[in-house]
C-alpha cells in the first residue's frame, strides 16, 4: 500500500494506517513501559549496534544492578567492560561509563531533558538524543533509524533506490504525531522490524545503507579478543597475548597502541623500549616481548 503526505487527509490516513500496523506488530520488550530516563538511556546505547534479542536478554540484569548513573559510574573500567560483555563494540562501554560519571556529578543522577544537553554526553549523537527525548520524556522531534527507514521507504518510495535521509526526514516531519511521540515511534519501529522479517529489508534502498563489515579476522575482532584476555588475566605480556590469541605480535602491538590511546588499556612503562627494530619485527620501537605488559586501567579520569 502506497501512502501520501500531499494532503491533510493523506497525512491523517497514513498516520492512522501506520499506528494500526504498529499495534499489530507490537513487541513486548523489557524497556517498554519503563519511563525511567536512565533506563531508557541504557537501552538506547545498548541498541545502537546490538541486535534487539541480545539487548532484551541483558537489559533486565543491568536495570537491576545499575539502577542509577552513579551505580555504574562507581565501577572500574575493567568492571564496566566485564558488565558490557556480550554487547559488542566496547567503545560504547567507555562512553557510557563517562556519561554515567557526568550524570552522577553534574545532574545529580538524573538525565537532562534537552537535546543539546544529551548530545554533549559521550557517545550520544542526534538519533540517540532524540530517541531518549521521545521514549523517556514524550518530547517530539524527527529522527530516523533502520526500522523507521524501512517503513517510510516501503510506503512512500516504491521502486526508488538510494533514498536520502533528507527525503525520509521530510516524511517523518509531516507524519509526526506531536501529541504522543513515544507511541508513534514505538509503532514505527515495531512495524519496521516486522517488514524486514516478513517482506524485504527496505533499508537496503536507503542512501545510508552499508553492508556490515566482515568480523572474522578484523581489527574489531582482535580488539575484543585483547580486552577479553585482559579481563581474564591482567596484566599480560605481549608474548603471552600473542601466543594466546595466535596473533602476529606487530599487528597485536599496533592494535594495543590504539586501545591505549582510546583509554581501554595501559601499556606499562618498560626500560627495555628503545627506538630501533625489534626481534618481533616491530618498526620504530624495540619491545622485549616478556617485558612489555598490557593491563586494564583501574579507574578513568
Amino acid at each position: 500500500m502506497n501512502l501520501s503526505i500531499s494532503t491533510a487527509e493523506g497525512i491523517a490516513e497514513s498516520r492512522a494506517f501506520l499506528f494500526q500496523k504498529g499495534s499489530e506488530c507490537y513487541r513486548d520488550l523489557p524497556w517498554r513501559g519503563d519511563l525511567n530516563p536512565w533506563h531508557i538511556l541504557l537501552s538506547e546505547v545498548m541498541l545502537q549496534q546490538t541486535q534487539v534479542p541480545r539487548v532484551a536478554s541483558i537489559f533486565p540484569v543491568w536495570r537491576e544492578k545499575y539502577p542509577t548513573p552513579s551505580s555504574f559510574a562507581s565501577l572500574s573500567i575493567a568492571e564496566a567492560l566485564a558488565a558490557w560483555s556480550g554487547l559488542g563494540y566496547n567503545r560504547r562501554a567507555l562512553s557510557l561509563h563517562k556519561t554515567a560519571k557526568i550524570l552522577a556529578k553534574d545532574y545529580r543522577d538524573t538525565v537532562p531533558p534537552t537535546e543539546d544537553a544529551l548530545r554533549a554526553l559521550p557517545g550520544i549523537g542526534p538519533y540517540t538524543a532524540r530517541a531518549i527525548l521521545a521514549f523517556a520524556f514524550d518530547i517530539p522531534s524527527v529522527f530516523l533509524e533502520t526500522n523507521i527507514r524501512a517503513v517510510y521507504i516501503r510506503h512512500f518510495f516504491e521502486g526508488a533506490e538510494k533514498v536520502g535521509d533528507a527525503d525520509l526526514e521530510a516524511i517523518g516531519r509531516a507524519l509526526l504525531d506531536e501529541s504522543r511521540p513515544r507511541a508513534w515511534y514505538t509503532a514505527l519501529m515495531d512495524y519496521g522490524s516486522w517488514l524486514k522479517a516478513h517482506e524485504l529489508n527496505f533499508t537496503k534502498k536507503a542512501a545510508t545503507y552499508r553492508p556490515q563489515a566482515r568480523f572474522q579476522g578484523s581489527e574489531r575482532q582482535l580488539r575484543g579478543a585483547i580486552l577479553k584476555a585482559l579481563l581474564k588475566d591482567s596484566p599480560a605480556s605481549l608474548e603471552a597475548l600473542s601466543h594466546e590469541l595466535k596473533a602476529d605480535p606487530a599487528r597485536l602491538w599496533n592494535c594495543a597502541e590504539r586501545l591505549e590511546k582510546e583509554g581501554f588499556i595501559e601499556i606499562l612503562p618498560s626500560k627495555e623500549r628503545t627506538e630501533s627494530v625489534s626481534e618481533t619485527g616491530l618498526q620504530g620501537r624495540e619491545l622485549a616481548p616478556r617485558a612489555v605488559l598490557f593491563r586494564l586501567p583501574a579507574r578513568m579520569n
